[in-house]
């Protein structure tokens, strides 16, 4: 048995790309297997979409590095260029 999930409302970008974030359980004889599927879509007007299944690791991960850049990109903007 499979099941997806999606999660909150989308986040949508400054340049109209929907984010999305859901969960993915996977169930079968032997196998459990559980993700977080994160869902880009297209800019305004466009065509290209993009897809992944993250374990709660990866997700993490991921999570920390955009925490991380977010603090940098706030930090830059503080000072001159």
């Amino acid at each position: 048995m499979s099941r997806a999930v999606d999660g909150a409302q989308p986040l949508v970008t400054a340049c109209g790309r929907a984010i999305r974030v859901g969960e993915l359980r996977v169930e079968a004889p032997g196998l459990r297997v559980a993700r977080v599927t994160l869902a880009v879509g297209p800019e305004r007007g466009g065509t290209s979409k993009v897809w992944a299944g993250l374990t709660p690791a990866e997700a993490r991960a991921l999570a920390w590095q955009l925490l991380d850049q977010a603090g940098r990109a706030e930090h830059a903007l503080s000072e001159p260029w």
